[in-house]
């Protein structure tokens, strides 16, 4: 699919990212939950675009599972493209890849692939921060899709059900928040210099 590249931004640079969500899929499985899962994969790349002060503009996904469920396929989708709209970007196109050597019956993993842009005037790097600099510090929303498999570790080890744990089951599964308007906004009024990563 092709995107336009915005005109408004002067010497324009490509900044691209790619990841994943992690052991993160074994909490949407536990919990047979999947329509915030795609959320979590476009904050994950999304969000290390904008550490660099570039604007997402595409987006695209790789699926591969064990066979083919549709209704956990249009549940992950739909996270993925509530993602999109959340830090305004294009769902381009991607993959869908059945693997039943591979993965074992209900297993899947998901990966991502963003790109955005930015001008060369306006990119984020640790050589424009300078002393006195006043350090701003966005909340995070909870965990993010990092650290899982010693979430997971933990959740073993003290024999704890998410399953029957109200603030768990919510907490857990709660996806990676995308940092995406609070920080263009901050670049956009030359109101940020650096940017550490946030996810």
């Amino acid at each position: 699919s092709i995107s336009d590249i915005p005109n408004n931004i002067k010497q324009p640079k490509i900044v691209a990212s790619t990841d994943g969500v992690g052991t993160k899929i074994e909490i949407a499985n536990a919990l047979n939950k999947y329509d915030t899962i795609g959320i979590d994969l476009v904050a994950m790349s999304v969000n290390d675009l904008i550490v660099q002060g570039a604007k997402p503009l595409l987006f695209l996904d790789y699926i591969s599972i064990n066979k083919i469920d549709l209704k956990k396929l249009k549940s992950i989708i739909k996270g993925i493209v509530k993602g999109c709209e959340i830090s305004k970007c294009e769902l381009v196109g991607g993959e869908t890849a059945e693997m039943p050597g591979t993965y074992e019956k209900g297993k899947f993993d998901i990966a991502g692939f963003a790109v955005g842009i930015v001008g060369e005037n306006k990119i984020l790097s640790k050589d424009k921060i300078n002393n006195n600099d006043l350090i701003l510090a966005i909340p995070s929303s909870g965990l993010h899709s990092n650290g899982y498999s010693l979430v997971r570790y933990l959740l073993k080890q003290k024999k704890i059900n998410i399953k029957k744990n109200n603030f768990l089951r919510k907490e857990l599964i709660r996806p990676t928040k995308i940092y995406v308007s609070e920080i263009l906004k901050l670049i956009d009024k030359n109101l940020i210099n650096g940017c550490a990563n946030i996810t």
